[in-house]
């Protein structure tokens, strides 16, 4: 049983990414500031797991007596998103925490022999042109880990939704990555032995929306304040459509680079009506915006997106085993749900990095070998 801590543990995405790979794991431990997120964990996880604590704070001595194999960090991602223009890499204070897990408390583990033989860091693809990137890798290979470094989409995996993001992998080097050049420093755009070419073409987005009546369908409408002033900017989706935006923490407070809206009128040419709209603005007409009602322009709902991040399985008929505790409000729902990872993607790649496969026996691997590989980690 493979034992993990959960860093910027959130509402649990690598926690429920753990619990559906192949590999029988626990997560023994989960550290978030944030006390809403901490009690949505709470609720779905139990309450022993979550503690919300600066992780800044947190000592190898503390951490030496959970014994981990795995840790799984999401650390704060706005010192490397392209989305803040004043990003400061690891200068920024919101960097200090992760800093300090990789400077302090990582190597002092080391020295003692108690680190953990696993990681997963997920964040945002701007990570990877950072120094902190840089100072990772460097660190972690100092430590005795292998490292192998991603960039992955949802989309690959049959997701619509584009949601590029930095991943890195490491294991002690006694350990090795099946089909990864560990000589090269470069950062893949797939899985190895899950070859470029096999990737899934996107579902239509129908298959992750609720069935909403006209009065839930009103409460998801976009204003006419907001479209009058800032409707161009939107990323407009169709339910047949097989791609949206990436959604972000800041999903219907923010109008650009924040997540795509529907148009539910799938029959009427959005250029075209815009085009309308936009003319009668010109002209001096009040009340210009009513022109694109009848486009139903909506927002994606929680438990839509909850279901494109694959948060909720969108595929079964089970029981949806996420809840909200009560209280939550709507707008904290998208700033949680904004933060989270896709589970999916994050799924597959601890089924990819938990595969063991000594040193040793790299000679010895056939073919058919790396067939067995492929085969257990894309189910």
């Amino acid at each position: 049983m493979v034992r993990a801590i959960e860093f910027y543990s959130g509402i649990g995405g690598l926690h429920l990414a753990l619990s559906r790979s192949q590999t029988p794991a626990t997560v023994i431990a989960a550290y978030d500031w944030d006390p809403i997120a901490s009690q949505v964990y709470t609720v779905n996880y139990g309450p022993n797991v979550i503690h919300k604590a600066d992780i800044s704070t947190l000592t190898a001595a503390r951490l030496s007596h959970f014994q981990a194999d795995l840790w799984l960090l999401s650390p704060a991602c706005q010192p490397y998103t392209i989305l803040n223009p004043d990003a400061k890499g690891a200068s920024d204070p919101r960097a200090r925490s992760f800093l300090h897990l990789i400077d302090n408390v990582l190597p002092q583990l080391a020295a003692q022999q108690v680190h953990p033989r696993y990681m997963l860091v997920e964040n945002v693809a701007g990570f990877q042109d950072s120094d902190m990137r840089h100072h990772l890798v460097s660190t972690l290979k100092q430590l005795g880990y292998n490292v192998a470094e991603f960039n992955l989409t949802p989309l690959q995996f049959g997701i619509p939704n584009s949601r590029l993001r930095y991943y890195l992998l490491a294991k002690l080097s006694r350990l090795r990555f099946p089909g990864y050049d560990e000589s090269r420093s470069n950062i893949l755009d797939y899985i190895p032995s899950q070859c470029p070419e096999m990737s899934v073409a996107p579902r239509c987005l129908n298959q992750y929306l609720d069935e909403l009546d006209d009065e839930s369908l009103a409460s998801f409408k976009v204003s006419d304040r907001v479209l009058e002033k800032w409707g161009r900017l939107f990323d407009i989706v169709l339910p047949s459509g097989t791609r949206s935006c990436c959604f972000t923490r800041g999903y219907t407070q923010l109008v650009e680079r924040a997540g795509s809206i529907l148009q539910m009128s799938e029959q009427l040419d959005t250029t075209r009506v815009f085009d309308e709209f936009f003319a009668a603005q010109r002209s001096g007409d009040e009340q210009a915006v009513r022109l694109l009602n009848c486009l139903r322009l909506r927002y994606f709902t929680p438990s839509e997106l909850l279901r494109l991040f694959h948060i909720t399985d969108p595929f079964t008929n089970t029981p949806c085993d996420f809840v909200w505790p009560p209280g939550v409000s709507l707008k904290s729902k998208y700033r949680l749900i904004g933060n989270s990872v896709n589970v999916e993607v994050v799924r597959r790649l601890i089924n990819y990095l938990l595969i063991e496969e000594s040193r040793e026996v790299s000679s010895d691997f056939t073919p058919a070998d790396h067939v067995a590989v492929e085969q257990s980690y894309q189910h």
